[in-house]
């Protein structure tokens, strides 16, 4: 039998783990999704440069052929990079087509996007989409795990479903017999990972055979077991230890926090 352990401690590029330890997977976008959220940011520009090049064909009229060429070439570079890399940064990776469809652009770890990102992804999007009609942009979505084109390669981006409903496993209870050691124990902040791997097993144990499920809670209340003095009562099961001292902590750490917010508020409230 393989060795599930790691399958919980460790995370993916696709996870964003949040503040308290749980990890949103961000499903990247369909490349159908893709193809219609393209062709949307594809005709809104077309219009866009469309109308520049009236305005500027009817002011070039009483001008020379010089300065016409370079109004023709500032309106290229603000069609085509500067408006796409303004929307996308202020917007936080969404442009008119991905709004539309419920996308967002974010970083490889999930993070939001940044002017620098923007800016990789409007430039090469250029040559990939206008240049070459779209087709680099299609085979490199189609041939990659996450969708992405060239662009998001270049960037270290990719774009994914925002309309997605997140389905967060019930938060571990104190089991009833372990309260009295729990409200009198030191705990220490787990590590990000490690809580990790804990709130993962609990919410998976059901679903373990009982030889696996035995050996993986034996190792994690072994490592959480290093955090924890004094250790719980003689007989106690790994699966309750470890219930009881993440509800603990989320116990805790739920307490602190009212304390700061009132203790904030104190302080405001006196100047």
């Amino acid at each position: 039998m393989s060795d599930p352990g790691p399958a919980f401690a460790s995370l993916t590029a696709d996870d964003h783990v949040t503040g308290e330890a749980v990890a949103l997977d961000l499903p990247p976008a369909s490349l159908g999704s893709r193809i219609g959220s393209g062709l949307i940011d594809v005709a809104v520009t077309v219009l866009l440069l469309i109308a520049i090049f009236i305005v500027f064909g009817i002011a070039a009229l009483q001008t020379d052929g010089a300065l016409a060429h370079v109004a023709m070439v500032a309106t290229m570079i603000t069609v085509f990079l500067v408006v796409p890399t303004t929307v996308e940064t202020l917007s936080r990776g969404r442009s008119l087509g991905k709004l539309a469809c419920g996308l967002r652009t974010v970083r490889d770890d999930a993070g939001p996007i940044s002017f620098q990102h923007a800016f990789v992804r409007s430039l090469v999007g250029f040559v990939e989409i206008y240049a070459f009609t779209g087709a680099p942009a299609f085979f490199s979505a189609l041939l990659s795990a996450k969708g992405k084109r060239l662009g998001d390669h270049a960037a270290g981006t990719y774009v994914v479903r925002e309309r997605v409903r997140l389905h967060l496993a019930p938060p571990a209870l104190l089991p009833p017999q372990l309260v009295p050691w729990a409200r009198t124990a030191d705990m220490a902040s787990l590590p990000t990972g490690l809580s990790l791997a804990v709130r993962q097993f609990l919410g998976r144990a059901a679903t373990l055979d009982p030889a696996t499920r035995d050996d993986l809670g034996s190792r994690l209340a072994a490592e959480v077991g290093a955090y924890v003095a004094p250790p719980p009562p003689p007989g106690t099961a790994p699966h309750d230890f470890l219930a009881a001292v993440i509800a603990s902590r989320r116990e805790r750490d739920t307490a602190r926090l009212a304390r700061e917010s009132a203790l904030r508020a104190r302080l405001v409230g006196g100047r």
